[in-house]
Order: C-alpha cells, then structure tokens, then sequence
C-alpha cells in the first residue's frame, strides 16, 4: 500500500485526542525520552487505513513491539487474541493498574494479549510512571 502524508492539522488533533499520552502504555510524552508516532492501529500491511479512526498516539517501544501485529496470545487462555484497538475499546474495560500504579493488569484476553504483545509492563515504562507518581503526573484521566 502506498504511503500516505498525515497532515500537520491532523497529527496535531491525534495528539490532543490522546491528551499526549501513547495509547497503549499510557505514557506522557512530555515526560518521555522515546518518541511518539501516528500509528496505524490496523497497519498498512494488513489493509489498515489512513483514517481517523484507524491512528493512535503512540510511543515509540509500543509501536515497535506492536510492529504489524493485529493479535497475539492470551497467556492465561493460550489462544490467540485480537489486541486492543484504544479508538474502538474503552481502556477500563480491559485494563487496571496494580497497586503501584506502575504495572498494567489485563482483565480481559485483549488485555493480556496487549500486555505481552506490547511489552507494556517494560522496566523503563514502569521506571518512567514511578517518577510521574512522585509528581503527581500519573495516572492519566481516563478517556471517555
């Protein structure tokens, strides 16, 4: 599929859609050393579109271990889950934190699968909202 250019008007709203934060780990940008992207939610290599509803916020290490992927095994079940889509899925009902506020729990397939398919419980991830914690800039406000 040919690449397309995301306009300026349009990453700008993406980013204001997300509040900043990568859709998936839920890291600020402002605080992060990694860089954020546009993604594509379903990649281009699998049909995914350029629309809207098809890009999301994302930090550099979850697009990366995100890759192409589209699904990825459930460790609980041992089958394979579609992964969460963050413009079709509402965060809470596949996510919590722990205690800490720092590891993210899947409560559902899509969450687990997420989770071990995105690495999203990395170490410099968790080290990062620890630091946000003792400025009172972690959790996010949930999106609606």
């Amino acid at each position: 599929m040919a690449k397309t250019h995301i306009s300026a008007n349009l990453k700008q709203f993406i980013i204001e859609r997300s509040r900043g934060h990568c859709a998936y780990c839920k890291c600020p940008s402002d605080f992060s050393t990694e860089l954020f992207s546009i993604e594509h939610i379903i990649p281009r290599s699998k049909n995914g579109s350029d629309e809207l509803d098809n890009l999301a916020y994302a930090c550099n290490g979850c697009n990366i271990y995100k890759s192409d992927k589209t699904e990825f095994i459930d460790v609980v079940a041992q089958t394979l889950s579609i992964l969460y889509n963050p413009r079709k899925m509402i965060w809470t009902d596949h996510f919590i934190w722990d205690e800490s506020l720092t590891v993210m729990i899947g409560q559902t397939a899509i969450g687990r699968a997420t989770i071990e398919g995105l690495k999203l419980n990395r170490l410099p991830v968790k080290n990062l909202k620890r630091a946000l914690i003792s400025i009172g800039e972690h959790p996010p406000e949930e999106e609606t």
